[in-house]
C-alpha cells in the first residue's frame, strides 16, 4: 500500500496567509498545483459548514488517478500545496470514470474504479485523515467497472451507483462504512441498462433514473425511474419516464432533485423530427411520472434550422419549478450560438413559453453552462465561457436573474487569456456563496473563484444561520384556566433567536392555517373542538431565511394530535384530585391547581362517576 506525504504545516500555514478568494478577475484564486492536460473537475460543498472539496484527475504514478483538495468557507486550501492524491490504487490511463460528494458529517467521499475493475469508495475527514482506511471501502460485492455515480444521505452516510455496460449495481454506504445490500437493476428484455443518475428522495431513500439501451451507435432508448430504501427494498414499481427514441448512445439524460422528494430528468437528442432539442420529464416522491407526454416537454419548438442541447439545470426551492439553461446554436454550420432559459413546471408547463434569450449571438461561442438557484427562492445565477475567434481567449462570464427571469447583475469571473478546462459542475449557492474551478492548461494551476448572490466576488460574510427549533412536542390537555381540551405544543428555541415563529396546522379538511408566535415563546396551546386528527408544523423565520421545520426527538418533521372525541373527555373531567405530578413525572405535595406555577402537570383523580382516570394539564 503506498503512502500520502504530507507537506509541512510551517508551509501550510504559508500559503494559507496566500490564498484566499480575491475580486481579481485577472488573476482569481490559486488552489493547488496539477498538470496542464489534467480535468475532470468536480466540486462539492458541504451546507452546515461552507466548506468545498474539489477533486480533479491527472496521470500519475499509478495512472489517471484522483486528487482531492479542501476549501474552508474563505477559499483557503486546507490540505498543503497540492491536496491528498489517492495512491492506494492503480489506475488506467484513461478515466473509467469518478464521482464525489461531501456527505452532511463535513466530510468527502469519492468513488472510482481502479485498473482491476473493482469499485471504491474512499471517505476523508475534514482533518485529511481516512475514515474508511486508505484503502476504502469495495462496493456491489466485486461487481461493477463502470462509472460511478454518487449521492450523499443523511447522518454522514452516501449511495453509490455503478454499472458493467449491462447492468447497473446500487448500494448505501452508513457514515460508519457500514455497507447496505447490493441491488442489481436489469432487463428481462435483453437491453442493456446504463447510464444511472441519482437523486435522494425523503428519509434517505433514493431514486435511480437509467437508460435502456439497444446495440450499436445508434440503439433504442428509453428511460426509467425506480427508487429504494437504504436496505435495498424497492419502494416504487420501475416507471417509464421517456418513451423509445431512436439516437447516438453517446447523449445520455441528466437527473436532478425536484426538492419535495422527486426529481426532473432531462436530455437533448435528434430522435424527434430529426432535430435537437432538450426533453424534460418529472416524477414525484413516489416515483409516478407527473407529465403525460411520454416524449418529454421541449424547452423550444423543435426547429430544423436550429439545434437546442447541452442542457444544465437547478430547481427553485420555493416552487420546485426546473431552471434550465440550454445552447442554440444553427443546423447548418452550428457557427451561431446563444444561451436561453425556461422554467417548467412538474406537470411540464413552460413558464417563459419558448424561452428567454439570456445571451444573443455576438460573434463568439458559449459553453460550460451552469445555472444554481439561490437558497431563498428569490432568484438564480448564470455562469458561462465565452470564446472568440481565438481559442485561448475565453473568459469565464456569470449573471444573476429574479425568478422572473429579469437580469440582476452580470460580471466577469475570470479573465485573463489562457486556455481552460472547465469544472464538470459548480457548486450552487450554500451559506449564499456559489463556486466554480478550472484548470490552467498554460501553467498548471487549479484555480477557483466564488460569487455570491449580487455578484460579490471576493469574501462574503456568512450570512446569519437559519437554524429551526429542536425537540418540538405536542399533546393533548385541558386547560385549566378557560376549561377548554386543546393541543399543547412546546420546542427548544434554536441558539439564533429569530424574528418569529410560524406554526402550521393542517386541517381535516385539507386546510393549513398558519400562526405568528412571539419568537420568546416556546410554546403554544391551541384549541380544538373537532374529533379528527391534526398535524402541526414549526419553523423559524429570519431576516434572510426561514428555517427547515422543527423536529421531533424521533426526527419527524410534525406533531401528529388525534382528537378521539371531546365529550368522551368532558366525561373524563377530574372532580376530586389524587395526586399532581409535574412534567418529570416527581410527585408533588399539593392538591390544589391554584397553588401550582404555570406548566404542564399530570393530574390522577377520580371521576364524577368514581372511575379513577389521569389527565395533562395546563396551568397559567
Amino acid at each position: 500500500m503506498k503512502k500520502l506525504s504530507f507537506l509541512i504545516l510551517a508551509m501550510a500555514a504559508t500559503l494559507a496567509l496566500q490564498a484566499q478568494w480575491v475580486d481579481a478577475p485577472a488573476t482569481n484564486t490559486f488552489i493547488a498545483n496539477c498538470g496542464n492536460d489534467d480535468g475532470e473537475i468536480y466540486l462539492s460543498t458541504c451546507p452546515a459548514t461552507g466548506d468545498t472539496y474539489v477533486q480533479w484527475e491527472g496521470s500519475s504514478t499509478n495512472g489517471w488517478s484522483p486528487t482531492l483538495q479542501r476549501l474552508n468557507f474563505e477559499g483557503v486550501p486546507q490540505w498543503g500545496a497540492d491536496g491528498i492524491h489517492i495512491e492506494a490504487y492503480e489506475f488506467s490511463s484513461y478515466s473509467e470514470g469518478v464521482a464525489m460528494v461531501s456527505t452532511a458529517d463535513g466530510g468527502v467521499v469519492s468513488c472510482f474504479a481502479d485498473y482491476e475493475g473493482y469499485t471504491y469508495a474512499v471517505k476523508i475527514n475534514p482533518d485529511g485523515t481516512f475514515a474508511w482506511g486508505e484503502e476504502g471501502l469495495r462496493l456491489f460485492d466485486g461487481q461493477g467497472f463502470s462509472r460511478t455515480e454518487i449521492a450523499a444521505g443523511e447522518e454522514g452516510g452516501c449511495w453509490a451507483l455503478g454499472s458493467d455496460y449491462e447492468r447497473l449495481f446500487l448500494q448505501f454506504v452508513a457514515d460508519d462504512g457500514t455497507m447496505g445490500p447490493t441491488v442489481t437493476i436489469s432487463s428481462n428484455s435483453g437491453m442493456k441498462c446504463m447510464f444511472g443518475q441519482l437523486t435522494i428522495s425523503k428519509d434517505n431513500n433514493v431514486f435511480v433514473t437509467y437508460e435502456q439501451v439497444g446495440n450499436g451507435f445508434y440503439a433504442e432508448k428509453s428511460v426509467h425511474v425506480v427508487g429504494y430504501t437504504t436496505d435495498g427494498a424497492q419502494i416504487a414499481p420501475d416507471e417509464l419516464l421517456m418513451s423509445t427514441q431512436t439516437f447516438q448512445t453517446t447523449y445520455i439524460h441528466h437527473a436532478i432533485a425536484d426538492g419535495a422528494g422527486g426529481g426532473y430528468v432531462y436530455i437533448w437528442h435528434p430522435g424527434i423530427d430529426e432535430a435537437f432539442n432538450v426533453y424534460v420529464f418529472h416524477f414525484d416522491e413516489v416515483g409516478n411520472s407527473t407529465i403525460s407526454d411520454v416524449n418529454g416537454i421541449p424547452v423550444h419548438s423543435t426547429d430544423p434550422s436550429n439545434f437546442y442541447l447541452s442542457a444544465n439545470a437547478t430547481v427553485d426551492p420555493s416552487s420546485h419549478d426546473l431552471i434550465i439553461a440550454f445552447e442554440q446554436t444553427d443546423a447548418a454550420t452550428q457557427s451561431q450560438s446563444r444561451v436561453y432559459l425556461n422554467r417548467i413546471t412538474t406537470t411540464g408547463e413552460k413558464v417563459w413559453g419558448e424561452g428567454i434569450v439570456a445571451t444573443d449571438y455576438l460573434g463568439d461561442t458559449y459553453s460550460d453552462v451552469k445555472v444554481d438557484a439561490f437558497e431563498d427562492g428569490s432568484g438564480f445565477s448564470l455562469v458561462y465561457t465565452q470564446t472568440g475567434s481565438n481559442p485561448y481567449f475565453t473568459t469565464i462570464e456569470a449573471m444573476g436573474f429574479d425568478m422572473d427571469g429579469n437580469p440582476l447583475w452580470t460580471r466577469s469571473l475570470c479573465t485573463n487569456a489562457y486556455r481552460r478546462t472547465m469544472c464538470d459542475n459548480s457548486t450552487g449557492f450554500n451559506l449564499g456563496q456559489n463556486i466554480v474551478a478550472w484548470i490552467n492548461a498554460t501553467n498548471g494551476g487549479l484555480y477557483g473563484q466564488n460569487f455570491g448572490t449580487d455578484g460579490t466576488m471576493g469574501p462574503i460574510e456568512i450570512p446569519e444561520p437559519c437554524l429551526a427549533p429542536t425537540n418540538f412536542e405536542g399533546s393533548y390537555v385541558y386547560n385549566s384556566e378557560d376549561q377548554t381540551f386543546g393541543a399543547l405544543l412546546t420546542w427548544d428555541a434554536p441558539e439564533t433567536q429569530p424574528l418569529w415563529y410560524n406554526l402550521f396546522i393542517s386541517l381535516p379538511d385539507g386546510n393549513t392555517i398558519h400562526a405568528s408566535i412571539d419568537p420568546t415563546e416556546t410554546e403554544y396551546y391551541h384549541e380544538l373542538n373537532v374529533s379528527a386528527t391534526i398535524t402541526y408544523r414549526l419553523t423559524a423565520t429570519y431576516e434572510h431565511c426561514e428555517s427547515d421545520y422543527a423536529l421531533t426527538p424521533d426526527g419527524e418533521d410534525y406533531v401528529s394530535i388525534n382528537v378521539t372525541g371531546i365529550e368522551e373527555n368532558l366525561d373524563d373531567e377530574i372532580v376530586t384530585i389524587m395526586k399532581i405530578f409535574n412534567a418529570n413525572g416527581q410527585s408533588l405535595q399539593v392538591k390544589d391547581l391554584n397553588e401550582l406555577n404555570t406548566g404542564l402537570y399530570i393530574l390522577q383523580g377520580l371521576t364524577k362517576d368514581g372511575r379513577l382516570t389521569s389527565r395533562k394539564v395546563v396551568v397559567k
